[in-house]
């Protein structure tokens, strides 16, 4: 029996990823500690970035991720457009390759994705050394890219999801 491909709705696709990773932003960016340590602050919306480049191509994920980017902004004190600047650098590579994308392995797509989470984190890194005049610790920027890159489970979980619509994973 063949699987029926399931057809994307905008609100289950687009609006719930967008809506989820903002919120565990929120939910990470309170002032809580755990043993002593405050809580990770990864870039949450690199998880859909990753997987709306390497489900289809669209309009409504770029969009997203520009809104999605300003809310970040306004949430952790960023100059405006950082974050939405960054998320779109990230996303558009994947947009380009994601033929090549297409089919790979887990640990294909997880080193492409923390590729990606580079190139997302060096621009927003690049914009913040501009903005301010001096440059973000780079200890910092490398823990929160490693936070951001252990959320790559829930990229393949969204991605799997998904995948029945593009004719590609068929």
């Amino acid at each position: 029996m063949t699987a029926v491909a399931r057809p994307l709705r905008l609100s289950r696709w687009v609006g719930a990823p967008l809506l989820a990773g903002l919120a565990l932003s929120l939910v990470l960016a309170t002032p809580i500690h755990l043993l002593g340590l405050p809580l990770p602050e990864p870039v949450t919306l690199m998880v859909p970035a990753f997987a709306w480049g390497v489900i289809r191509p669209a309009l409504a994920p770029a969009f997203a991720l520009l809104l999605g980017g300003l809310a970040l902004d306004v949430l952790w004190g960023a100059p405006s457009g950082l974050w939405a600047i960054s998320l779109l650098a990230g996303y558009l590579p994947v947009l380009a390759i994601r033929n090549v994308l297409a089919g790979q392995s887990n640990l294909v797509l997880g080193a492409w994705y923390a590729v990606t989470c580079l190139v997302a984190q060096g621009v927003g890194w690049l914009i913040t050394a501009a903005v301010t005049g001096s440059p973000p610790a780079l200890a910092a920027t490398g823990l929160q890219w490693l936070s951001t890159v252990l959320l790559f489970p829930f990229a393949v979980w969204l991605i799997s999801r998904f995948r029945d619509a593009d004719v590609r994973f068929r």
